[in-house]
């Protein structure tokens, strides 16, 4: 050990943790590299070969987003590459719903100190959702930041590009008034609303991870809370190739009322009626531990519905039968009418 290091170290920041780190998960990102992918782990800057990836005069779509305070009770809970998955498909989802595939993604994982296992945890997770989702894990960074982070934090985020043929583009401009809504179920709450889940669970019904409420029906409080966010690319992306869909709304942080206006266009508005939603056990369990109101609990989490789908009358049994082929449940959720953008549960 160097003067210099040690001095650093003594600093509250170890370079050699850092390398080691990344030097462990080299092999689960390289496992994501497909035919885009130029060179190798280390570089300043991941390359990538649009034409290479079958994206030649496409359009480019890309979204940054993290998995707020899910990555919280991961920590507690003692491993984290779940919430790895969670921030790969969460922006595999927001680049979806313009009819987008994904074709890299580059992290970002910051903590107080290295924790070199918990690293090569997240950096296994994200490279498995990748790999899942046909998107190379070309690059990004691992931060140590004592005086930024308290100790034992870790947080990450990520920056996901992808492609979209111009004909393809979903950018509500094909909604129209009497469209139908078809909604996908989340797994679980997904990335949203864990600040107040942490709280009711927690601090309010004083929950343990491993305590069974007879709500969730034999899972304990961590499995339901660390359902990995689901990616819908499988279910959805066939949709778009086979122009079956008007808009996709991903379902996340203001959940139903906040994000599907995102792709109404002008002089449209969404009727909903809650009744069709099946119940999501975490969801109610939430509501009805914290005496939540349902108009702020719509809100704050997604109730259950993971991904909406708006589809012209006469497209919805051919979009339907292609869900359930792929396994999906789809549900009737409610219609496009005449508004100022706005959403009625009703």
């Amino acid at each position: 050990m160097s003067e210099a290091s040690s001095a650093y170290q003594r600093a509250g920041v170890d370079i050699d943790k850092k390398y080691a780190a990344v030097s462990g998960a080299a092999a689960a990102i390289r496992s994501t590299y497909t035919k885009g992918v130029v060179g190798d782990v280390g570089g300043f800057g991941g390359l990538f070969d649009p034409v290479a990836a079958g994206a030649a005069g496409e359009l480019l779509v890309a979204s940054t987003d993290g998995v707020g305070t899910k990555v919280m009770i991961a920590r507690a809970h003692g491993t984290m590459g779940s919430v790895g998955e969670d921030l790969v498909n969460h922006c595999v989802n927001d680049i979806l719903v313009q009819g987008a595939r994904p074709l890299f993604f580059l992290d970002y994982v910051a903590m107080s100190r290295m924790q070199p296992v918990l690293v090569q945890q997240i950096i296994d997770g994200m490279a498995k959702a990748c790999r899942e989702n046909g998107c190379a894990l070309i690059g990004g960074e691992t931060a140590e930041m004592p005086g930024v982070y308290r100790d034992d934090e870790v947080d990450i985020a990520g920056t996901i590009v992808g492609s979209v043929p111009r004909a393809q583009l979903l950018d509500g401009s094909r909604v129209r008034i009497g469209d139908k809504l078809l909604g996908l179920r989340s797994s679980g709450l997904h990335t949203n609303g864990y600040s107040l889940a942490r709280k009711v669970l927690f601090d309010d019904a004083r929950f343990g991870m491993h305590d069974r409420p007879a709500e969730l029906a034999g899972k304990s409080v961590a499995e339901a809370l660390l359902a990995v966010h689901r990616s819908y690319l499988r279910s959805c992306l066939p949709l778009c190739q086979r122009s079956l869909l008007s808009a996709m709304a991903h379902i996340t942080g203001g959940g139903l009322p906040d994000n599907i206006p995102r792709v109404l266009p002008k002089g449209t508005s969404v009727r909903i009626d809650p009744s069709k939603i099946p119940p999501l056990p975490i969801a109610e369990l939430i509501v009805a531990r914290g005496k939540v109101a349902r108009s702020e609990a719509y809100r704050v989490l997604n109730m259950g519905v993971g991904m909406v789908l708006i589809v012209r009358p006469g497209d919805v049994g051919t979009a339907t039968a292609c869900l359930r082929e792929v396994g999906e449940e789809p549900f009737a959720l409610g219609d496009v009418t005449a508004g100022d953008q706005t959403v009625t549960l009703a």
